[in-house]
């Protein structure tokens, strides 16, 4: 069983407990917190609150979530972008839409159940059922390169690198403004934000996030950056472009949308691994998007 600590604010005084809880934890539904409520398991000081309770901000509640029944992913028969496979490793090029895993809300139609398909049940088991061969995630809406494993010891070997940062990973995206400089580090630590249980945000108390950028292109109001990746937080380069002030653009969480264009401008154009077996270092990339470069097209006729 989980225990999720939750602090209301100020801002959230006189809001009813079973309306605030869904924007706390991410694919909690009204009817789902209600439940919770229901059965005991959100207190205040030990004592379980009714669902009408009205919030007076700076209490500390206690949220017990329990323990989801285990399932198992099963192959689809989903188009892959294959850019690598072998007997150990495959890295796919991900289109914008598509999510990696299933979870709520997205019980099936994932990457996994496409690799399940596409590698004959012949993935890693580390991950769990829901996540066989997944070694890291990107966004549904972020395009590009995603490596799985096909076996345990090139997941734990690939698991090894994202922690000592030898699996590079460089992404390009769109900023909505301008930068001075050419290139540049964010160094600030990121957690779940304190209002929104959906969002991450630049925190003190968050863990380290580390982003390197540089400058492609500049256009009026808007810059081509690459970006590397020096740690690998929930949505990092999407809350260290808004924390500078420049989110990306089309992003609807940090941003706004974007007229005319389905989502966020970010792809992760590059990947950079040591292969489990062989020990060579393998480098790999893949083109923008055709919406991405369209954009770009589109920016530079502004010139």
């Amino acid at each position: 069983m989980e225990t999720l600590t939750l602090r209301p604010t100020e801002l959230d005084a006189g809001k009813r407990v079973d309306a605030w809880l869904p924007s706390q934890a991410e694919g909690l539904t009204r009817s789902a917190a209600q439940r919770l409520l229901e059965e005991g398991r959100v207190t205040l000081n030990g004592k379980p609150l009714a669902k009408n309770y009205k919030l007076t901000g700076g209490e500390t509640l206690a949220v017990s979530l329990p323990v989801p029944e285990p399932l198992d992913a099963l192959p689809q028969d989903i188009p892959l972008d294959v850019v690598f496979e072998d007997a150990d490793v495959i890295v796919v090029n991900k289109p914008k839409g598509l999510v990696v895993h299933p979870a709520p809300g997205h019980p099936d139609g994932t990457l996994v159940n496409a690799l399940l398909c596409h590698c004959g049940g012949s993935l890693s088991g580390v991950g769990g059922a829901l996540r066989p061969g997944i070694v890291h995630r990107i966004d549904r809406d972020t395009s590009g390169l995603i490596i799985a494993a096909k076996n345990d010891f090139a997941h734990q070997a690939l698991a090894a690198q994202l922690q000592d940062h030898s699996l590079a990973r460089t992404y390009e995206c769109i900023a909505a403004g301008g930068f001075r400089e050419d290139r540049g580090t964010v160094d600030a630590p990121i957690g779940r934000h304190p209002a929104d249980r959906k969002k991450m945000a630049v925190l003190p108390t968050g863990r380290p996030a580390v982003t390197h950028w540089e400058v492609l292109a500049r256009f009026p109001g808007f810059t081509h950056l690459r970006c590397r990746l020096e740690t690998g937080r929930t949505h990092q380069i999407r809350v260290h472009l808004a924390y500078l002030g420049r989110p990306i653009l089309g992003d609807p969480v940090y941003g706004k949308p974007a007229p005319g264009l389905q989502g966020q401008c970010l792809h992760a154009a590059g990947l950079r691994f040591v292969h489990p077996r062989t020990g060579k270092t393998v480098e790999l990339s893949c083109p923008l998007p055709e919406e991405f470069q369209a954009q770009l097209q589109r920016l530079a006729r502004r010139l």
